[in-house]
């Protein structure tokens, strides 16, 4: 069922930068001959609470290769700090040229095996009206992942709004050694695709950067510092992003 509360016009816009620090180039790497970029673009395309999706890239060549699969393109600054500080370049050029839209998602560009289902999920959190900002997040079911720092753990109250992010195994479970938490409690972890009221965005491209945000290196922190609520929904897919050319190798077997 499409997702029409109050018909909202809703934009999934895909940031893109060629110059990533660990993988140059990673927007245009081959994956059984279709780039990424383009994977995401047509899994985000088949989302279909999604009015247009929209590449958002600092990079002639990207923007070259976008256009020449048909896909959308805007071009914006090379001096974001987030991606979220390219999203709102991106509304604001379409606001200025008459083009509105009431919610943006930030649809990770490396992670080209996206489901249109988990976009659908996220965008339909906005039917609360409380709902300003809406992320996905999924149960932990390893050990390991309580300890790995990269894997960014969620608390949220009984209505689904996040209370905490953090790198840290969080809530700690007093009493019991670590490998029976995940047993005793449902631990969770964030899946990195946001969305947002777009009035919401003009206003957090303003903040600085927070106390939690800089010690935690985790952009969310700053919303929930300033007091913006963020609900949650739990998804039962894994992401498989790509930041590395070695996590290409997990893609060799998928289609």
């Amino acid at each position: 069922m499409v997702f029409s509360e109050n018909r909202m016009k809703i934009a999934g816009i895909i940031p893109a930068r060629y110059a990533s620090t660990r993988f140059p180039g990673k927007p245009l790497v081959l994956i059984n001959g279709i780039s990424m970029i383009q994977r995401v673009y047509n899994q985000a395309s088949a989302c279909m609470d999604i009015n247009s999706v929209i590449v958002a890239t600092d990079d002639q060549k990207i923007a070259d290769h976008v256009a020449g699969f048909g896909g959308r393109v805007v071009m914006t600054g090379v001096n974001h700090r987030s991606g979220t500080d390219r999203l709102g370049e991106v509304l604001a050029k379409l606001k200025a040229s008459g083009e509105h839209y009431d919610i943006a998602v930030n649809i990770q560009g490396d992670e080209p095996f996206i489901q249109p289902e988990q976009i659908s999920r996220v965008i339909r959190l906005f039917s609360n009206p409380e709902t300003e900002i809406a992320t996905l997040i999924k149960q932990i079911d390893a050990t390991a992942d309580l300890d790995n720092p990269n894997v960014v753990k969620v608390v949220t109250d009984a209505s689904g709004r996040a209370l905490l992010f953090s790198r840290a195994a969080v809530p700690h479970f007093r009493g019991l050694p670590q490998d029976a938490w995940i047993i005793n409690y449902r631990y969770f972890k964030h899946i990195g695709i946001y969305a947002y009221r777009t009035a919401v965005l003009e206003k957090l491209v303003e903040l600085e950067p927070a106390p939690p945000e800089l010690a935690e290196s985790l952009e969310q922190l700053r919303w929930l510092w300033n007091g913006y609520r963020i609900y949650t929904d739990v998804t039962e897919y894994e992401t498989i992003g790509v930041d590395t050319p070695e996590d290409l190798s997990k893609l060799t077997n998928i289609s």
